[in-house]
This record gives C-alpha cells, structure tokens and sequence, in this order.
C-alpha cells in the first residue's frame, strides 16, 4: 500500500503536546429529537416498500421492512466495545499552545458572543489572506462549475441538477488551506487555521460543523498521530445496533441501496437468461452490506416462475480487521456480529436452498479461483462494491492483478460499484491534493445524511458518519475515476454492458423514495449509472461480461 506523505518534522514536534479536539458551540440552535426505540420499532414493523412487491414486480427491489432475519425482540442500546458512551465524542474545551512560538493573540482567543454572526457568515466575511499554504478563500465565492465527461449522459428522476458552486461550504475552505499550509511548512498559517477550526468545529450541528471536527480529527491526527477519541464507528458498537444502523440508512438513504437494487436486480434477470442445464447461482459478494443486500433477492428468487435455483451458493469475503486507520470504510462489522445465521435462517422461510461461505480476514490481492471452488453446473457472478480501490493502483498493480485474477474465474457477469472520484493516496499527489479529495467525498456524505435524517441527531446516522470519515486517515483510499476503472477492466478482457430496462427502470423508481437532490445518469458511451447527489458524482455502477459473452438483451 502507499503512504501518504510524512509532514514536516517541525510540524510533528509542535503539534503533538496539544489537542485540537472541538468543543460544542455556543451559538443558540433549537434543540433536536433524537428518534425513539418506539419510533424504529415501528418502522421495522411498518414494512417500508421500497418498490412494488415482488408478487407485482419481480424485479422490484423489494420491503426492507420484510427482513424475517432481522430479530426483532431485543434491547437496542448503543454501546460501545470499550464501553464508553458514543451518544456523544468527548470534546475538550480550547486549549492555549504552551509553547511560546505558538501563542494566539488575545483576540484570537475569544469565543464569538451570542450577538456575533454565525459562523457561515462570519466565514463569508473573512478576506482573502496570503499565505505560502495558499490562500484562504470566501466561503460565499461560487466556485466554477466542472465540466461534464466525454460521454453524453442521460439524466433519471429527481433531476435536481444543482451545481459545482461550493457556496457555504466553509468548512472545506478552512481544511484544505490548512492542509495546504501543512504541505508547505507554514506553522503559523496551520496554527492559525487550527485554531479557527477548533472554535467552530463540533461533532453536532449542520453538515459544516461536523465535517469541520472529522477533518480537525484528521488533520491532528496527519500532525500528530497521536488521536486518542476517534468517533463512533461500526466497530465501537454492538452487533445488534451495528445492524439497526444498517437498516435505518437503507431506509432513510439511496447511497448503499441504490447500488444494491441495480446488482439485484441484474442478477435475477442474467439468471432468467441462462441456460436451463446452468439453474444454480454462485454469488461472489466482494461488498459492505454486511448480508441486509441479500434478502430481497433472495424473496425475488423465491417468486420466479420457474422457481428458486435448486442451490444458491454466497461466497462472501469479509473485510479486513485491521485497526481505525486502516479498515475499509463500512467493511469491518463489531466483533460478534454474524448475518449468516439469520440470512440462513430466512432463506429457509422463502424455501431457498442457501449455503454460505465467509472467508474472514482474507486479503482480496490472495483470492484465487480454487479458494472459491466453482462449479462447472453453475452461474457465477461477482457482485462488487466499494472495496476494489483498496487495492493498491501503482507499485505492485495489485488492482490490475485481482482483476485478471476474477477474469480466470470466468464468471456470467461482474457488477462493479465504486467511489466516482480521483486518486487521494500519495503517490497520486501530495498531501494537500489527497485531503482536498477526500474532504470532499465525506461532505457529500454529511450534506446528503444531514437530508436523510431531516436534520435530527441520531445515534445511527453518528456511527454511519464516523464509518465515512475513516476516509480522511485511512492511507488505502486510493479511488479513481469511472473511466480508469473501465480502461482497467477492457484491459484484463472483459466487455461493458448496459444494464437491462428492468433494472433502470427499478433503480429510477427506488430513487423517487428520496430526497429530491439525488439523482440517476446514465451514460450512453458505456451504460454505467451514476448516482449523483446536488450535480455532483457519487458512485457508478457497471455490469461487465466476457468479451466473447453474449450481451444482456433484457
């Protein structure tokens, strides 16, 4: 794996006798509800259709409410592993360097008064300053628009176009100058900027806030290494409210499920368009649902006219239980948890003859074709999501390697999701340039649950955006763009299909139970879908064959 780039000693040697934690703001906000027990129990009794029912629509992506596995009967409480209490990330208050060359003036140390602007209009008023880190810009400038890729793309529902402007986005240009100034050796423009950072920083609060304390948390840590309170995340919860965090941000949020209906939905109908000697299904889950993908698949299987697949193989291979720094965003469950049980146990509710395979802690660059034993009566087909850019890109191209490495498989068909966005690994560009990319990627996340969760706090969406935030420290996030990913996989011989009208179809109509900022493109050149929030990309998903495969008429 590559590293990023090591900061200026200097900077280390300063920067690691302090904290830089935020504490909250005092700036007056009318308090939020926090979702009741209550409330969720009758959301997962309510059977939430995301699409018709599959007994009108078989390719429907099905209730997420009728998930029979899920166990109802139990204690949700959100504990963490090392029992502290992730209802709130310890916030300490503003701490003065104690180093003389780090001393703030005594104006800087004052907290804005009750009757001061808030802080989005404090930052529209900042004035441009010079710095070898760069400049720190207005946050109500509107930034130029991006232009659009090569290929013509057609746009779904929800066709909010917005736009590029990064107008009161305040705490991007905060961070990235100060990313800036520590790629540049500029102390005091990093002390400054620090500074500013922690006084408006805050783990609650608008999108702004929030992504202003992940990105300090990040920064101190880059400076640092040293970051003792990391937020909640999948691994500092239970299994159980591990899980009901799953399942409330399917419900509330297209990110994860909107990709999930599209593989669902293209492996039911390759399936119908298999050969009838070829009935049994072998599903390569190299994602982050964690089994909550799964069921409505399996119902839809359990609805086919001709019936279920006489055997339905899961392959699933887990992510690596590395350590806060290291993990895959949204890979690595809290110990204990185990859907295969409970997929299990629901797959015998439908009549399907389910087996699993979970290959724990497995390294994607050793996965051979032995390890996964197909079979020759069977249709293999890989479902992808999310993990693939963890594979290093440069020196070894242990990303072109896995890819031949599935193309030896010789599967139906491989359905690719990824991050739509530009390399932040150190290799790809400096420190400044990767922060930038990556601060990025986590406010569409922010901004996009912010609208999810209609602006309440919830302990859910907490652990869902501190799993995202793992993003900004995590050296492996080496993302690229949908058309390298496209060159790469043409290049190891296999060949771009447009999805079936069935599956666009059902995308589009899963995407209208949203909010309206999202939206669905297709692009003509290729037939990838692009899942796009406020006219900016998110992720992309392509279906993939062997070159001298036949193409999906459905």
């Amino acid at each position: 794996m590559s590293k990023q780039s090591t900061p200026t000693p200097s900077l280390c040697f300063h920067f690691h006798s302090f904290s830089f934690f935020p504490r909250k703001m005092t700036i007056e906000e009318q308090p939020e509800p926090n979702p009741t027990s209550d409330h969720i129990m009758d959301w997962l009794e309510d059977s939430v259709s995301f699409l018709p029912s599959f007994l009108d629509d078989p390719y429907g992506s099905g209730d997420i409410g009728c998930y029979q596995w899920w166990d109802q009967d139990q204690d949700f409480t959100c504990k963490s592993a090392n029992s502290t209490d992730c209802s709130s990330v310890p916030v300490a208050s503003v701490l003065t360097p104690s180093d003389p060359a780090l001393q703030l003036s005594d104006s800087s140390k004052k907290r804005k008064s009750p009757d001061d602007p808030a802080p989005g209009e404090a930052c529209n008023r900042r004035r441009k300053s010079q710095g070898d880190g760069g400049e720190e810009a207005v946050a109500g400038k509107k930034s130029v628009g991006s232009k659009k890729g090569a290929g013509k793309t057609t746009t779904g529902n929800n066709c909010n176009n917005g736009n590029n402007s990064k107008e009161g986005r305040w705490a991007e240009q905060l961070l990235n100058p100060c990313a800036a100034a520590v790629t540049a050796g500029n102390l005091s423009r990093v002390q400054h900027l620090l500074y500013v950072l922690h006084e408006l920083a805050s783990p609650t609060g608008d999108a702004n806030h929030r992504l202003a304390d992940h990105g300090l948390r990040a920064l101190s840590h880059h400076l640092s290494s040293s970051v003792s309170v990391w937020p909640s995340t999948f691994s500092s919860t239970e299994p159980r409210f591990f899980q009901r965090s799953l399942l409330k941000f399917y419900e509330v949020s297209p990110w994860f499920v909107f990709p999930n209906n599209i593989s669902n939905t293209s492996i039911l109908q390759i399936l119908n368009l298999a050969p009838s000697q070829l009935r049994n299904l072998h599903i390569l889950d190299i994602g982050v649902s964690h089994g909550v993908q799964w069921p409505t698949l399996l119902e839809a299987l359990s609805r086919l006219s001709g019936g279920p697949p006489p055997l339905v193989r899961l392959t699933v291979v887990a992510g690596i239980d590395a350590d806060q720094n290291s993990d895959t965003p949204f890979s690595v469950p809290p110990p204990g948890d185990n859907f295969s049980a409970r997929l299990l146990s629901f797959a015998k509710s439908m009549n399907i003859n389910l087996q699993i395979n979970k290959l724990d802690n497995h390294p994607l660059q050793n996965l051979t074709p032995n390890l996964i034993n197909t079979s020759p009566d069977e249709i293999l087909i890989v479902s992808a999501q999310f993990r693939l850019h963890h594979l290093n890109h440069n020196s070894p191209d242990d990303r072109t390697e896995f890819l031949k490495v599935l193309r030896k498989m010789e599967p139906e068909a491989v359905i690719l999701t990824e991050n739509n966005m530009n390399c932040s690994c150190g290799n790809c560009g400096d420190f400044s340039t990767g922060f930038s990319r990556r601060i990025d990627y986590l406010w569409k996340f922010l901004d996009s649950t912010s609208a999810a969760f209609k602006g309440r706090e919830s302990e859910e969406r907490r652990v869902m955006e501190g799993e995202a935030a793992k993003a900004l420290t995590n050296p492996g996030e080496m993302n690229e763009g949908k058309e390298k990913w496209c060159e790469r996989m043409r290049g190891v011989g296999f060949s771009c299909k447009a999805f079936g009208e069935d599956t666009i179809d059902g995308a589009r109509a899963l995407l209208r139970k949203y909010d309206s900022n999202w939206e669905m493109r297709i692009e003509e050149k290729d037939g990838c879908v692009g899942l796009w929030w406020k006219g900016q990309p998110v992720s992309f998903s392509s279906l993939w064959r062997l070159e001298d495969a036949k193409p999906n008429n459905s």
